[in-house]
């Protein structure tokens, strides 16, 4: 049953306004990054600026309760805002909610840096605070852009188009390092100090942190809002999804009318068409009719994202305890307090340019040739293997650094160039319009559940530095992602098919048999097979 505003979605050629959604939306995901990984970059320097302890004879550091929730908090309150703006994305409309998640990441990440009080802990407290509410606005973004993204693009380039706007989140993080690099060099030259071990006894070594670095981590913190602001106009500009305004809100006139204006062509309203199609598509998300058809892919969706983002998370949260093993950065005994920002941020942005976003972006070119389905065996299974090496091999190489990096590099490259795209770009496909932006949500929170399992229980693990510790922790993490090797099974290729098609919405029968049901007549789709 082809209603002809879809049609002429899937159909559509490449267009302008296509690609000003992927910027719109990735912009979001360009702040969500920056916002969610500048922590790491200072976090340390926290440490150093509010829990320094003479008596210990070493640099402050935040304790371990401290330092997971400073760096975990965000992931709390971003799994909390992808389940309510997932549901709001559903009952109100994507656009109506699209707004309010970028106002939150803009007022959070400057209240994040005012973040002021008498005490240590009260500064912590009240971090903690405006990161939990920057957290929950960044979750809203995850299914919203990508369900926009998926019902404005046409089925030839939808993956390439998801996997795009997801790709700023690489960006993202290189700026989350870059940003972080330059500003702690500008405060450097400003404000030299002597290293803490070089320090006179007599001062207890706090010549070392420079009063100015406060400064510092607040403005890196604040600069997350400007990425936001800067696109909150342009996306309060967009209209409704021609999906969602046929078919949730059965205004076929409008949806025609809104979506012939952006793709600069006549399309019938089919008013008569589009009640049908709603009358075979009414079941709710909780009913035994969409386990029935969709159950096996929400499982397939949650589990993959969760265990993928163990994985991920723990790679980028805890670089700052594997970079000296490395040797990218020294001891925090060598160096000053702006000196281990600058090194710090300097590593981080070396694996991200070369190690992650590299990776995204082999998935926004190849998604539409090789496909989701194998684009992401191939990055579980490749991240496994060169986790499990790094596990088995590491004290040898903790002495050849070059090839601890390009390993430790090619484990962030095969998660962009695999799950870490892919697991967001299915459940954006897989399921009805109606429920499309709810499952996404229930598959991202899923992932940052995961990405929480990271936060406080390997950087629990990791941040002593131990060798055995992250030797441990390379083999957990190995096994989580050969875990989501053998759960990829669950979900199918979407390649080159429309979404009613996948969903079954357009009156298809077994849908997950690659099977479509017209009537009284079956005939065979081109889904790839499992």
């Amino acid at each position: 049953m082809a209603i002809a505003v879809l049609h002429a979605l899937d159909s559509a050629r490449t267009q302008w306004y296509h690609i000003t959604a992927i910027v719109i939306a990735g912009m979001g995901f360009f702040t969500e990054a920056y916002d969610l990984f500048c922590i790491s970059t200072v976090s340390k320097l926290l440490g150093r600026l509010y829990y320094y302890n003479p008596s210990t004879g070493k640099p402050g550091k935040l304790p371990v309760n401290v330092n997971n929730f400073v760096i975990g908090v965000a992931l709390i309150g971003t799994l909390s805002g992808q389940l309510v703006f997932g549901y709001l994305g559903d009952k109100l409309g994507r656009k109506k909610v699209y707004g309010i998640t970028l106002i939150m990441m803009v007022v959070c990440a400057i209240c994040s840096g005012l973040s002021f009080g008498s005490s240590a802990g009260s500064v912590m407290t009240t971090l903690c605070f405006f990161r939990f509410w920057l957290g929950f606005g960044i979750g809203g973004d995850y299914p919203l852009s990508a369900t926009i993204m998926s019902e404005y693009a046409n089925k030839m380039t939808r993956g390439m188009f998801i996997a795009a706007v997801f790709a700023m989140q690489g960006v993202g993080i290189i700026f989350a390092g870059l940003v972080s690099m330059i500003l702690s060099k500008i405060f450097l030259n400003m404000y030299p100090a002597p290293a803490f071990s070089h320090s006179p006894a007599d001062s207890s070594h706090v010549l070392s942190t420079q009063p100015q670095a406060d400064y510092l981590w607040r403005i890196v913190l604040m600069l997350g809002a400007l990425p936001a602001l800067v696109t909150f106009y342009w996306r309060m500009k967009m209209p409704e999804t021609g999906r969602y305004t046929a078919l949730i809100e059965g205004n076929a006139k409008q949806a025609a009318a809104d979506m012939g204006k952006v793709l600069e062509i006549e399309i019938q309203a089919e008013q008569d068409k589009l009640a049908q199609f709603k009358a075979a598509n009414e079941y709710p998300l909780l009913s035994k009719e969409f386990f029935r058809r969709h159950g096996k892919h929400l499982i397939g969706t949650t589990t993959t994202w969760f265990l993928l983002d163990i994985a991920f998370y723990s790679q980028n949260l805890t670089q700052k305890d594997i970079f000296p093993v490395m040797g990218l950065t020294q001891k925090p005994e060598d160096v000053n307090a702006l000196r281990e920002v600058f090194e710090t941020s300097r590593a981080m942005f070396v694996i991200a340019f070369f190690g992650t976003f590299p990776g995204y972006w082999f998935t926004v070119f190849f998604i539409e040739k090789l496909g989701r389905f194998k684009i992401q065996l191939m990055g579980f299974f490749m991240m496994s293997l060169f986790m499990a090496i790094i596990g088995a091999k590491y004290h040898d190489l903790k002495q050849n650094k070059f090839m601890f990096g390009t390993l430790y590099g090619l484990t962030f490259f095969f998660a962009n160039f695999g799950p870490n795209s892919t697991t967001f770009v299915l459940p954006a496909e897989l399921f009805p319009t109606r429920v499309r932006s709810t499952c996404h949500a229930l598959s991202a929170a899923a992932g940052k559940a995961g990405a929480m399992v990271g936060a406080f229980g390997v950087q629990y693990y990791t941040l002593s530095g131990k060798p055995g510790v992250i030797q441990k922790a390379m083999f957990f993490l190995a096994f989580t992602n050969m875990l989501g090797f053998f759960f990829t099974f669950l979900v199918t290729e979407t390649k080159g098919r429309s979404m009613e098609e996948i969903s079954g919405e357009d009156g298809g029968g077994d849908h997950e048999a690659g099977t479509q049901m017209t009537g009284n007549n079956t005939s065979a789709t081109t889904a790839t097979p499992y």
